[in-house]
């Protein structure tokens, strides 16, 4: 009975035609106003350019930025700064040529592979 429903259903014969795929749709979304400012304060130190900058990433009028701009400046001002550990280059090269160039590869390790041993062979089978 199986092999007669089966029988009896149409199978689809593949075509060799490319078919044309739909367009692709962006969804595009400007950034909030605290992620503009937040760009805008690593990409410049004077405020003006950072107004500039975070108007431009949102596409409003700078004045409407400008208060959330020195709001941030202010916040950033008050917060107290951290000295960054200054960096060390240890170089074996004369001071004429200036510092050598590290490169430092890691390996990746061989993968784990967990070997099935084959039973031994039995005569009996």
């Amino acid at each position: 009975m199986l092999s007669r429903m089966m029988m009896s259903r149409t199978v689809k014969k593949p075509t060799d035609k490319p078919r044309n795929l739909p367009p692709i749709r962006v969804r595009k979304e400007p950034p909030t106003i605290s992620e503009a400012v937040a760009a805008a304060q690593d990409l410049a130190d004077d405020v003006e350019q950072q107004v500039e900058i975070a108007a431009g990433l949102i596409g409003l009028p700078p004045e409407e930025v400008r208060p959330h701009v020195l709001q941030a400046a202010q916040a950033l001002a008050a917060r107290p700064k951290t000295e960054r550990a200054p960096e060390r280059i240890i170089s074996t090269g004369s001071g004429l040529r200036g510092p050598r160039t590290v490169i430092v590869e890691r390996r990746a390790g061989r993968p784990l592979v967990e070997r099935r041993l084959r039973p031994p062979l039995d005569g009996r089978r």
